[in-house]
């Protein structure tokens, strides 16, 4: 029997942190691709460290004087990521980093057992377990720990980019421990907050009065109490940050991405990866279908499991827990949802429009829990499948 009375925490990581500086601008190379070609192949893995930025991997268009034009192009949209962020400081600064792109073409034997062809459909891109997850205990369906950290730092991003707040910097990051009772989140037991700023004299009190009307602001009413303990910058000084302090690698805050170790990951990060890779578009998947069984009030609580083997088009298994929350059997949960979408790696990409360069947008504050976008971002939150599911079972 699962607890219903318990603590549980979740950390959020801002767009300027070093992991998700290159996160970003692997997920811009997609979108890049994409604009071009809605079927290209990209696998961009970005490393980040003191006035540095490397970009390898592999890429594919079908038109080859098209793909050397590109690759003519990656330092730009770099650039043009680091500066939307907002780095400008001495050791990495969007105009003078150096930039190092070591992209090629995709390799001949993965694509021949990706590609459709004669008689074969279109194979997933990778082997692999993905997991989707969805919950009552928030508005979008999402776990509350995860969902306010990083509302919380999206809120002080934005603060940061209008001018309001001068003194913050890019770079932080956020965590949530919340209290639940009978399974419900009742009360914000303690906030940690790391924040980069400007002056070396900004000590731990000077930061917490910047950033807490704004947390008090995004988080719910009567969930933050008397007893909530503050931890804001508690190293005391926080001015050397982004890549100069830490080094960035693509893929490494794959529990920021999702479910805030609520859930279950498969293993596989997202950014970087066209929407054939099953890592990202099956996860994607998912998340879509456990989000509309919790819609459709067939469970409060449900993770939904898919695998995959690659050059194998239709998944190999499809797994539902709703942790004792469900009206409905699981098991029948799970043959509704095989019935009432196509989970083959082209079907999903067409029922959820995924060859669209919408993807540098989810490279922070997380993939899952956002509004669906009228471009097509997001799709994977729409809960268009609730009455599909209903006559299902």
């Amino acid at each position: 029997m699962s607890r219903d009375t318990y603590i549980f925490t979740s950390e959020s990581v801002s767009e300027g942190h070093p992991d998700k500086v290159c996160d970003q601008i692997s997920d811009a190379v997609l979108d890049a691709f994409l604009s071009e070609e809605p079927e290209a192949r990209v696998a961009c893995e970005t490393f980040a460290t003191t006035n540095r930025v490397v970009i390898g991997g592999e890429v594919g268009l079908s038109d080859q004087a098209k793909l050397k034009d590109y690759m003519g192009r990656i330092e730009a949209i770099a650039r043009d990521c680091i500066k939307g962020i907002g780095y400008e400081q001495d050791k990495f600064h969007h105009a003078t980093a150096e930039i190092t792109n070591l992209l090629h073409e995709q390799s001949a034997h993965i694509a021949q057992g990706v590609d459709a062809s004669e008689g074969k459909d279109e194979g997933a891109g990778d082997q692999g377990i993905m997991f989707g997850y969805a919950t009552t205990e928030t508005e979008a369906l999402m776990p509350a720990p995860i969902q306010y950290s990083h509302a919380i730092l999206r809120r002080l991003a934005e603060v940061r980019k209008d001018g309001t707040e001068p003194t913050l910097r890019p770079d932080a990051k956020s965590q949530v421990s919340l209290r639940y009772e009978n399974g419900v989140p009742v009360e914000v037991t303690s906030i940690v907050l790391s924040t980069q700023h400007a002056d070396e004299a900004q000590k731990s009190d000077d930061i917490r009065a910047i950033v807490e009307p704004y947390i008090r602001e995004v988080l719910p009413s009567g969930l933050i109490t008397d007893a909530t303990k503050w931890w804001v910058n508690p190293t005391g000084t926080f001015v050397i940050g982004g890549p100069d302090g830490d080094a960035g690698l693509t893929g490494r805050k794959i529990i920021v991405d999702t479910y805030g170790g609520a859930a279950p990951h498969g293993g596989g990060a997202f950014s970087g990866k066209d929407p054939t890779k099953v890592d990202r578009s099956a996860a994607y998947a998912a998340r879509y279908l456990a989000k509309n069984v919790v819609a459709a009030g067939m469970a409060e609580r449900c993770t939904l499991q898919l695998s995959y083997a690659i050059g194998v088009a239709r998944p190999l298994s499809i797994y539902v827990d709703t942790h004792g929350t469900g009206q409905v059997a699981d098991e029948a949960i799970e043959r509704a949802v095989d019935q009432a979408m196509d989970l083959t790696p082209q079907g999903i990409r067409t029922q959820l429009g995924l060859n669209k360069p919408i993807y540098q947008r989810t490279a922070a504050y997380g993939h899952f829990g956002r509004a669906p976008d009228s471009d097509g971002g997001f799709s994977w939150e729409k809960t268009d499948l609730v009455e599909t599911l209903k006559k299902s079972v």
